[in-house]
């Protein structure tokens, strides 16, 4: 894990020390593009990254969300993740990810995000044949390391959409990595 965030501060750092001085607006102005990388929780069909392990088993997840300024402080977003199961004995599984929904700063600098989230793929069905699908409603702030690059940390609720497959929303804590150009 701790290689993990060291290489997406390197990338961060990297496409910072590249990126091309712009002068048509802020880091959300209409036109821009964003790229971000965020943590994520392993109950939730997730586009964010994490890796868990306990007893033997292991689980994972890597993702990334994009999206297009359409207006001033306001992005369409899609992401998309993959990740997989492997418990200490039986086979492993894997999981396909997908998100799309909207994220709009407030001020430039406090993202406020709506969004559904789902996931596909071997055994990420319940008993009964279903599958993950959520709304996320989440918000956070904005810091701005540099004119491209942005930390935001945050708080994001999760609500089942699919009733069938959990009847629980999932509250979650997460830290996200983004490029804006």
């Amino acid at each position: 894990m701790k290689n993990l965030i060291l290489a997406a501060f390197a990338v961060f750092a990297f496409a910072n020390v590249n990126a091309q001085d712009d002068d048509s607006g802020n880091q959300t102005s209409e036109g821009k593009w964003l790229i971000e990388a965020n943590t994520g929780n392993e109950v939730l069909g997730t586009t964010g990254i994490y890796f868990s392990t306990s007893d033997g088993s292991s689980s994972y997840n890597i993702g990334l969300d994009g999206g297009y300024f359409i207006i001033d402080d306001l992005a369409i977003k899609v992401g998309l993740g993959y990740g997989g199961f492997s418990p200490d004995e039986g086979d492993a599984v894997s999981s396909f990810s997908y998100r799309l929904g909207a994220k709009y700063y407030i001020m430039g600098n406090i993202p406020v995000t709506l969004d559904a989230t789902g996931a596909s793929g071997d055994g990420v069905e319940n008993s009964a044949g279903e599958t993950p699908l959520w709304l996320g409603l989440g918000a956070g702030y904005a810091w701005f390391v540099s004119n491209n690059v942005s930390i935001e940390p945050g708080l994001r609720y999760n609500l089942s959409l699919n009733e069938d497959f959990i009847d629980e929303g999932v509250l979650q804590i997460n830290i996200g990595f983004a490029l804006h150009f």
